[in-house]
């Protein structure tokens, strides 16, 4: 298949480094650059968070509650009643 293809600068660099390193054609590099990184190993999911005994202590969908928790926790650091 032909196509035109706009490379990024750092994109053409590194394809033309790896150029001069294996003496490949441009189209060559090209076509090994992609099937390496298509058959890369997918990205590792982060772990699930851990489940902590007990209850919330706030909801923190209800952002007026999270605010109001916030202000008198910062209250009470600076000795405000």
């Amino acid at each position: 298949m032909r196509t035109t293809l706009t490379l990024d600068d750092d994109v053409s660099a590194l394809i033309e480094s790896e150029r001069a390193r294996t003496g490949e054609s441009f189209r060559e590099a090209v076509n090994r650059l992609l099937r390496r990184g298509a058959r890369a190993a997918p990205a590792e999911t982060q772990p699930p968070l851990p489940e902590l005994p007990g209850r919330p202590v706030l909801d923190v969908s209800d952002v007026s509650a999270v605010l109001a928790a916030l202000d008198d926790e910062r209250r009470a650091q600076r000795g405000v009643p």
